[in-house]
């Protein structure tokens, strides 16, 4: 006799914009994916957390600038009161990157651009959701093929560079990581977090206000200098050639702008072995094929756990490659790279 498996209940959803159009157009859109059922909308910040205490969604897309309460307010009363992952709707400006930059510090999951269409914005309700229901019931975490941790006293290593990858929940995560290392970091570090433009120069100034080392948003033919973080800009490629950064406009190389594939491959090329490389937070698997090649030039490898990641999509992709030498939680990757580069943590 043939059991049939439970279905899986709808995404709840609550959209939130002081725009009427928005919100249908959002809604709209978010009802034509099966998997998802938008339950709520409101038009200000006031109103969002009414409802988000009221109805519990699985996820809330909020808009940034409204009437009453703005969306950062809003965004802080929730997150106060509940686990509900948050996910900005931003303008595509200066002043919006900042505050957008200001939502993710905060506690947002993610954001997506108004200009940029609402494609990504299905996938990502549908990565945060689901990552937030899975770890809401750690005695059903999916098995991956894990990595030794490593012991206390293992050796250190002598990095060339830093490659660090991440996406989703990727700006706090790298706070996290960042802000442990000391103002004299032996190596450089480069950084592809997928972002669209605007918003890498804005992230790369919130993390240099708060760490020790040096954080600045790449440019071409930059010098890459120890003691300074190199985030590679939105829409563009990003790779690292002779101690020199190399940043040109995508060409349908990648989906992802900056690629962490692409980067990694460019630090294997460049360095071989000698590379620390270290995969944040980030739904889909970018980044495990370059991994695996820095992997087998001899580099050492971290990948973060699934308890610690807002989506566990490309730590877990280079987990399951075989590439990762340790798969810690996020607090520990910090003081882990400071021990491996010979600091005390």
């Amino acid at each position: 006799m043939l059991t049939r498996k439970p279905a899986v209940s709808a995404i709840r959803v609550l959209v939130v914009d002081d725009s009427s159009f928005m919100r249908g157009a959002i809604t709209r859109h978010i009802q034509r994916d099966a998997r998802l059922q938008v339950v709520g909308t409101a038009a200000n910040g006031r109103e969002a957390v009414a409802k988000a205490l009221e109805l519990r969604p699985d996820v809330i897309t909020m808009d940034v600038e409204m009437p009453e309460m703005d969306g950062i307010e809003a965004l802080r009363q929730i997150l106060a009161r509940t686990a509900i992952p948050v996910i900005m709707v931003s303008s595509q400006t200066e002043a919006g990157a900042k505050t957008t930059i200001q939502a993710l510090q905060i506690g947002a999951m993610d954001f997506i651009p108004k200009a940029s269409g609402f494609e990504l914005l299905i996938e990502k309700l549908h990565a945060v959701a689901t990552a937030a229901r899975v770890r809401a019931a750690p005695a059903r975490l999916p098995l991956a093929r894990s990595a030794p941790r490593a012991a206390p006293g293992a050796a250190t290593v002598n990095p060339k560079i830093i490659v660090i990858g991440a996406s989703t929940g990727g700006p706090r995560a790298l706070l996290q990581v960042l802000e442990r290392l000391p103002a004299h970091c032996p190596a450089p570090i480069v950084i592809a977090q997928h972002m669209p433009p605007q918003f890498t120069a804005a992230m790369a100034k919130w993390l240099s206000d708060h760490c020790a080392i040096k954080i600045v948003e790449a440019t071409n033919d930059m010098e890459l200098r120890p003691g300074t973080a190199y985030v590679g800009p939105g829409g563009m490629q990003f790779r690292v050639v002779k101690d020199r950064a190399h940043i040109a406009a995508s060409q349908g190389e990648s989906l992802y702008k900056p690629s962490v594939d692409i980067l990694a491959e460019s630090a294997a090329a460049a360095y071989g072995g000698a590379v620390l490389a270290i995969m944040l937070t980030g739904m889909g698997n970018d980044g495990a094929r370059g991994f695996l090649r820095l992997k087998s030039a001899g580099a050492h490898v971290i990948a973060q756990d699934q308890a610690s990641s807002a989506v566990w999509g490309m730590p877990r992709a280079v987990a399951e490659s075989g590439a990762a030498d340790e798969i810690l939680g996020v607090e520990e990757i910090g003081r882990r790279v400071k021990t491996l580069l010979g600091h005390a943590a």
